[in-house]
């Protein structure tokens, strides 16, 4: 049963991105139409409002206060996105136009919409096409339903001429090679469809803010031989736009090192004149965390499953620390890792222990990915971004009675999105890998759920390989792995056949909700071929 009172992890960062704003409209009927280009303004405000939750004046940056498109990850005031919304004001020709490019370079931004107020010619929009590099999305936002027939007005007309230059601007954006990210279309107010999709965008827009400016930390080798993990971090820059950096078990292992083993108890019965380290105290602080948000009950079915021993949770803990001291030092926003190390080493002890810790971190928008799937930590914080989750997940056995299969994976997962209190068990080994240690599990929330794994083609080009379904009520291993019933349409052994034929990775980011509506606008905010199996059902 879902609960209000579940513990929540906080984010790390809070969300931003650099929003653009320009009206585009044609200085001949200024003249011709004494207060259009005042009507104009009026209606670029209450296109800004939508933006910004509020007025301001063009040229100065204001930080967003509109609500988040979904709520159901970030859920205090604090952690709300707040965007920098920044206004050019009027570009009523090529040369106004031009003018504002070094201004909207400077913004350094991650999405630009143009306004559509009126006609405006093409060669208005070319030096925006032709110099900047951030998806630009037209919106026609007519203020009237209709016009008045009976007594219309060349002038009325122009005030609601909105699309009229859309497919002028559209096709030279095309001839120039740099077509538009998207076009929306529908009314200046009431049009839930319309201002849905620009929520949309302002999302995707934070997915790209944090993505071209990430440091993704790819630590270790992929796990014996898993050809589907491997991927070039030059093409993941050129794609992605963040920056792969390298790193070796041994940093972690330095910091582990240095934090004393079995020395803080979550509640030390010490004599008060005891004073703990520094390092024994944030241990101590860790393990008091973890056994807040976790349960450790006992085992069940699973020999190879035990009640969370006081040993496995100091290795978390400490192990937890190391990461966080690591991440730090670092300046890292997600790693991609695997590694085993020699059998009784302590490097194996601190790797094969990162799960509870990583679990942690994801939630905190720090996305960490086992088995080196660099590319499924990208998903992941594609996931975090758009505050939908991002579990780290692949498919597990099918229940042919319920018409599911188990989506799951043993770590790390995101426990915002936990359906309950997420559950620790000590596991006597891992599965398929060395080492034993803490095992995090629980299922996702009921209802609409999405998953994208990303693919690589032939010609070495990424695919995201999307879906839509429902996490449904249902029995899970007690295995100490995370699992949820996934249903999908038209039927599971239809949807695993289509799926599996997009050749997509094996592993792939879970989350709530359904998104592949803004997960196929940043496929094209970023060039990348994006397929939804599940479309139509």
């Amino acid at each position: 049963m879902q609960s209000s009172a579940l513990p929540h992890v906080n984010r790390r960062k809070p969300l931003a991105a650099n929003i653009g704003l320009v009206s585009v409209g044609l200085d001949t009927y200024w003249a011709q139409c004494p207060g259009l280009l005042d009507d104009m303004r009026r209606k670029e405000d209450a296109f800004a409002a939508k933006l910004q939750g509020g007025a301001s004046r063009p040229g100065e940056p204001t930080v967003s206060t509109v609500q988040p498109f979904n709520l159901s990850i970030c859920r205090s005031a604090a952690q709300r996105p707040q965007d920098a919304v920044r206004r050019f004001g009027m570009a009523d020709n090529p040369q106004r136009a031009a003018a504002m490019v070094p201004a909207m370079k400077a913004a350094d931004l991650d999405l630009l919409f143009v306004d559509m107020v009126t006609y405006a010619t093409s060669s208005t929009f070319v030096p925006f096409v032709r110099e900047l590099t951030c998806p630009i999305v037209l919106v026609a936002l007519q203020p009237d339903e209709r016009l008045d027939y009976e007594h219309a007005t060349i002038y009325r007309q122009l005030l609601n001429d909105d699309l009229c230059a859309v497919p002028e601007f559209t096709g030279v954006a095309e001839r120039l090679g740099r077509p538009v990210a998207d076009v929306v279309i529908g009314r200046l107010e009431g049009d839930a469809r319309a201002d849905g999709e620009i929520r949309q965008w302002c999302a995707v827009a934070r997915v790209l803010h944090d993505l071209r400016r990430a440091r993704i930390g790819l630590m270790g080798h992929a796990l014996e031989a898993m050809y589907d993990m491997q991927v070039d971090p030059t093409a993941v820059a050129r794609a992605f736009g963040c920056h792969v950096a390298l790193c070796e078990p041994d940093e972690v292992l330095a910091f582990y090192r240095g934090l004393p083993a079995g020395a803080a108890p979550c509640e030390p019965h010490v004599p008060s004149t005891f004073q703990p380290s520094s390092a024994q105290s944030e241990i101590a602080q860790m393990k008091a965390r973890i056994l807040g948000f976790f349960d450790t009950p006992d085992p069940v079915s699973d020999p190879w499953t035990e009640k969370l021993t006081e040993h496995d949770l100091d290795v978390a803990a400490r192990a937890a620390v190391a990461l966080e001291r690591f991440i730090e030092k670092r300046a890292l926003d997600g790693l991609a890792y695997y590694y085993e190390g020699q059998p009784g080493s302590e490097t194996r002890e601190l790797v094969t222990n990162f799960i509870v810790g990583n679990s942690l971190l994801t939630a905190a928008g720090f996305p960490m990915c086992g088995e080196f799937d660099l590319k499924n930590c990208i998903a992941m914080m594609i996931f975090d971004r758009l505050e939908i989750g991002g579990s780290f997940a692949e498919f597990h056995p099918i229940d042919f009675g319920r018409d599911t299969v188990l989506v799951g994976h043993d770590g790390p997962h995101h426990l915002n999105i936990a359906a309950g209190r997420p559950v620790l068990r000590s596991l006597r080994k891992y599965h398929g890998k060395p080492g034993s240690g803490a095992g995090v599990e629980f299922s996702i929330k009921e209802g609409p759920i999405t998953m994208m794994s990303i693919g690589l083609k032939r010609d070495g080009s990424f695919k995201f390989i999307v879906a839509e379904g429902e996490s449904v009520a249902g029995p899970i291993p007690a295995t100490g792995n995370t699992n949820t019933h996934g249903r999908f349409g038209p039927d599971v052994c239809a949807f695993l056949r289509r799926w599996s034929l997009e050749g997509p990775t094996h592993h792939f980011a879970l989350g709530i909700g359904r998104h592949a509506a803004e997960l196929k606008k940043l496929g094209r905010a970023l060039g990348i071929e994006t397929v939804v199996v599940t479309d139509g059902f």
